[in-house]
């Protein structure tokens, strides 16, 4: 094997076609640009432009977009190797609409079935996971087989022997709901919720860290208070749970005691959809740098922040560079 990856994430990929006016409704739209998407992906790309060497598991279709996907893969510095086509499935496409401050509606194109929906546990390099500084997966690895087997055989092979993140990452569509966001007034149902739990908690029984905002969190948990919501996914085997809450900023608390509340970064926003996942890789560099916890939501939050004021998410990643400029002009 070579030498260990900081990071490798597994989950979805594809490719992000994405509108080039803002506040304009897709059916009026007149130019669009092609970006790498996937959120598991977009975790490794934001590593990496911090100086992280990260790969993915994932897997597209044999076409021209999953051709893309590798190449932009290897510009962005990220291992493409685990990154394999299956015939059946086109590469999943995303659009997006762009409203801002708050408003960014997706538009998944994922059937009959995304092809990194079909990653088998048989064909898991569990030496690499095993061995990575960081471990990635998220909750949609888990709302369909054959994924949803190898994202827990994954996790077993993985063991805990290092940091080991579960993105909640909740789209319920995946899971037979409807709309974009759980949680009071959303149209996801408490079914596809219900569905999922079992799985999420299975996944938390092996994981280290878990991330997501209050209403992934809720998907997990069956609750939506922050703090209930952090001690709750403690319970369920975490070490560290970093609940997202928008405005309000970010509440991170350890199982030692320690717990860190940190204000959001206030930007322009441009397309806020990136963001997490730039959270996400700047998260991983600051578990792998050894952070305390209130340093590691700052800067994790600042590369969040840099992304929502452009438009892209991939190409928008900040370097470790401009994470301490941004930070350094607050």
């Amino acid at each position: 094997m070579t030498q260990p990856y900081d990071l490798i994430t597994m989950g979805r990929i594809g490719v992000d076609i994405y509108p080039l006016q803002t506040g304009v409704p897709l059916a009026q739209v007149e130019t669009f640009g092609k970006f790498l998407g996937g959120s598991a992906t977009n975790v490794a790309v934001a590593a990496a432009r911090l100086g992280r060497r990260s790969a993915v598991i994932s897997r597209t279709g044999r076409d021209p977009f999953g051709d893309y996907v590798h190449q932009a893969l290897r510009e962005f510095g990220v291992d493409d190797r685990w990154v394999t086509s299956v015939d059946a499935y086109p590469t999943p496409v995303t659009f997006c609409e762009i409203f801002p401050p708050d408003d960014f509606p997706l538009y998944f194109y994922r059937r009959p079935k995304a092809p990194d929906l079909v990653i088998r546990p048989e064909e898991l390099d569990q030496d690499a996971i095993a061995a990575a500084g960081i471990f990635w997966i998220t909750g949609t690895g888990l709302c369909e087989e054959p994924s949803r087997s190898a994202t827990l055989a994954a996790l077993e092979a993985r063991a805990k022997v290092g940091p080991t993140v579960f993105d909640l990452d909740w789209r319920p569509m995946f899971w037979g709901g409807e709309g974009g966001a759980s949680g009071d007034g959303g149209a996801t149902g408490a079914a596809a919720r219900a569905t999922a739990r079992p799985y999420y908690e299975a996944a938390l029984r092996h994981a280290t860290v878990a991330v997501g905002n209050v209403d992934e969190a809720e998907v997990a948990t069956g609750l939506r208070d922050p703090k209930a919501c952090a001690g709750a996914l403690l319970d369920r085997g975490v070490e560290l749970a970093v609940i997202k809450q928008g405005p309000k900023g970010v509440l991170a608390v350890h199982r030692d005691g320690r717990t860190a509340e940190v204000p959001p970064t206030p930007v322009e926003v441009v397309n806020g959809l990136g963001a997490g996942d730039a959270f996400g890789g700047a998260l991983c560099h600051g578990l792998l740098a050894g952070w305390e916890l209130e340093p590691m939501m700052r800067y994790a939050n600042a590369a969040g922040a840099i992304v929502a004021s452009r438009l892209a998410c991939s190409s928008a990643m900040p370097t470790a560079d401009e994470v301490d400029a941004f930070l350094a002009g607050r």
